[in-house]
């Protein structure tokens, strides 16, 4: 399918076109939330975006080449994991290989967990951007909670507080994933502490991070931002067999009017472009499918 070739417009993702690059088979977005208002907002909730469902995010799927996803549970629900279960269930019926992180406290029992990881969650995320639960008091405690279950601390945090972080970082018994670019300012990266920490962990085989929200970290709210070219590059000279790629569809800071809503084609040529540079299709393999299945153990039995 050619790149202007015209498909059926996909919910809460611009454009309507496919990528110009196809996808590897087994591709998959390693950042995608659903929403359902079944499911009550936690307290303080700072982003409230309308139903967003896996059957609309299989039509993105369709669009762009993935085939495998991994859910993760959005701000907006705190600690409350339904939704992502439900969107896994409804993954699972569609036949689409689904993997999941959740958001806990620390205090769930043993049967909990087993649950989550039942389920197909592999990680667990601290968002200290907009999240309303958890702190940095947290880190240590999540960390040591998950660790038996070798799942992954995953965290989203201003840079100014990853910079101060290193050191506990680095003792942590889980691996890490940073999701959006570490949320490192592209026009800051090679002069804020915060990358050459990322870059130490990615480095040390400890850490693994996320080529996604490259709209939400460029200060000209887009993917198409240049900027983001030499961020991209620093981590998949660094550590290749340590990047992912994800959409973040269904772009809830887009539908909550904060930037404009992002062209999932369009992201996905930029990671081409990215790897094209770094290193070619191999690369493009590695980020989409080999590392993915790496750490999520896609391929395997849950």
């Amino acid at each position: 399918m050619s790149r202007d070739c015209l498909v059926t417009p996909v919910p809460f993702s611009a454009g309507a076109t496919v990528p110009r690059t196809a996808l590897p088979a087994g591709s998959c977005d390693c950042h995608v939330h659903v929403y359902d208002q079944r499911f009550p907002a936690a307290p303080g909730a700072r982003l409230l975006p309308p139903d967003a469902s896996a059957q609309d995010y299989r039509a993105l799927q369709r669009r762009i080449g993935t085939t495998r996803v991994v859910l993760v549970t959005p701000s907006t629900y705190g600690t409350d994991n339904r939704c992502l279960l439900a969107g896994l269930a409804a993954f699972a019926a569609m036949g689409v290989e689904a993997r999941g992180v959740a958001v806990i406290d620390g205090q769930e029992s043993d049967a909990e967990l087993q649950q989550l990881h039942a389920a197909g969650v592999r990680g667990v995320r601290l968002n200290l951007s907009l999240g309303v639960s958890g702190s940095v008091d947290s880190i240590v405690p999540l960390a040591q909670r998950i660790a038996p279950w070798g799942w992954h601390l995953q965290l989203l945090m201003p840079p100014d507080l990853l910079a101060g972080l290193g050191a506990v970082l680095r003792q942590l018994p889980v691996p890490l994933v940073f999701d959006h670019f570490g949320r490192i300012p592209p026009a800051q990266a090679a002069h804020h502490a915060a990358h050459a920490v990322l870059l130490g962990l990615l480095q040390s085989g400890q850490a693994w991070v996320k080529l996604s929200g490259g709209y939400i970290v460029s200060s000209m709210h887009s993917v198409e931002d240049p900027l983001l070219d030499a961020l991209a590059a620093s981590y998949l000279h660094c550590a290749p067999g340590r990047v992912l790629w994800g959409s973040d569809w269904p772009h809830a800071t887009a539908t909550a009017g904060v930037q404009p809503l992002p062209d999932d084609a369009r992201q996905v040529d930029r990671l081409a472009d990215w790897t094209a540079a770094c290193g070619g299709p191999a690369l493009l393999r590695q980020v989409l499918v080999n590392n993915p299945q790496a750490l999520y153990g896609f391929g395997r039995p849950l």
